[in-house]
């Protein structure tokens, strides 16, 4: 029977975003190498999911939720393509000097600053997610122009904390709906209605 009623896209969109932010800054804090785990996560689960759920937003109409997963779902994969081309060698450039790197996190820094705006309004955890990320994208942006690896270790550590409110949010939008009462507090904003 179809009542009419599309899936909450987002919960699989946070899961992709918090699980390769995890595994990312395990590395930027300083217990594992990059390794093709990470390349694969960032191709697959942190970009395409998020693409794919940034289109299922598209159509229940959700413009940040569009925004959001689809531009972070790209950020994934862009970042993982200027990691991966430059081995391939000639004509597909070089790889991105460190300080020049540092603009490309500041800039996903900005945007997911203005983004924090658009989660007024909607639940803290979701605040939460969107303010430490534009913290993680302005430390490693910093770590980058400064060359400073404690920086590094400390944007892994935030990263970290980042990405484990993101898989906390998702989880509790699935438990909570299909449990149909809150399991998991992501506090909730009242809305006052006119």
């Amino acid at each position: 029977m179809d009542n009419g009623k599309l899936a909450n896209p987002a919960p699989l969109g946070l899961m992709g975003f918090g699980m390769t932010t995890v595994l990312l800054n395990i590395h930027n804090a300083g217990f594992f190498p990059v390794s093709a785990m990470v390349l694969a996560m960032g191709i697959f689960y942190g970009g395409i999911a998020q693409i794919i759920a940034g289109i299922m937003e598209f159509k229940k109409g959700n413009t940040f939720g569009t925004t959001a997963f689809t531009s972070y779902g790209l950020f994934w994969l862009t970042l993982v393509a200027l990691w991966v081309i430059p081995g391939t060698g000639a004509p597909n450039g070089g790889a991105t000097p460190v300080p020049f790197m540092g603009w490309y996190l500041f800039l996903w820094g900005l945007f997911t600053f203005f983004m924090w705006f658009g989660t007024f309004g909607k639940n803290r955890a979701l605040q939460f997610v969107f303010l430490s990320l534009t913290v993680l994208f302005v430390l490693l942006a910093v770590r980058d122009w400064a060359g400073s690896a404690t920086i590094g270790k400390i944007a892994g550590f935030e990263g970290i904390v980042c990405g484990l409110a993101a898989i906390y949010l998702a989880m509790a939008e699935v438990l909570n709906e299909a449990k149909g009462r809150t399991v998991l507090p992501i506090g909730e904003i009242n809305k006052i209605v006119d």
